[in-house]
């Protein structure tokens, strides 16, 4: 009696709809690069991806949003969080990442006209602050916290004061074009926020009492 070969049971790849995914931010981020979010088109990202419109719109609702979830892991993928033993240096490490991401990479040239739409797009603003903003608060409160283990800040310093003025300086240059994110402009910035933040800055003073 002959016995039956078993034939091999097939691997699965990668889902056809999570290829497809893949395809269209691969697509989205190249075209953000090239050309930038006003003129990056629906149409073409369906065309390089090689996927139908109605597959991008099953998945997002604009263009704005499609280019949000392309932008924004490849962003924070370029900034780590460097731990390098003083508040001056972690702030001087993240500053040098930021400004090469937003220089040198296809996510940073996109962060520009994603500021903009989000001022009018209800839905990607939510979507900005929850999963970009949020998160990237809850990365970077780390170094202040850090510091004040440390004892080079006092206790009580408040960490979101100090992120504002850290990204106060860096959004302000980077969107108004007055002056070049040089490195000089960056070790400036570690160095007043950590200077100030050792000095107590950052701890909220109480309003004195008012007189009986």
């Amino acid at each position: 009696m002959q016995t039956k070969t078993i034939p091999p049971v097939k691997k699965r790849g990668r889902p056809r709809s999570q290829r497809a995914e893949q395809a269209i931010l691969k697509a989205a981020n190249e075209l953000l690069a090239e050309s930038g979010l006003a003129a990056m088109t629906i149409e073409e990202v369906a065309a390089r991806a090689g996927v139908g419109k109605a597959s991008i719109y099953r998945r997002w609702s604009s263009k704005a949003s499609l280019a949000f979830d392309a932008f924004v892991d490849q962003f924070l993928a370029g900034q780590p969080i460097r731990d390098t033993g003083s508040l001056r240096g972690d702030l001087l490490a993240f500053v040098r990442d930021w400004i090469r991401t937003v220089k040198r990479t296809p996510s940073g040239r996109a962060l520009s006209g994603l500021i903009a739409a989000v001022q009018s797009d209800p839905e990607l603003a939510a979507a900005w602050r929850e999963r970009f903003i949020s998160r990237v608060r809850k990365q970077r409160r780390q170094v202040v916290e850090r510091a004040i283990v440390r004892g080079e800040i006092p206790a009580g310093s408040d960490p979101d004061l100090l992120l504002d003025l850290l990204y106060g300086a860096l959004y302000h240059r980077y969107l108004h074009i007055q002056s070049p994110l040089t490195d000089r402009f960056a070790q400036g910035v570690a160095s007043m926020i950590a200077a100030g933040a050792a000095a107590g800055a950052a701890v909220p003073r109480r309003p004195p009492s008012a007189a009986a």
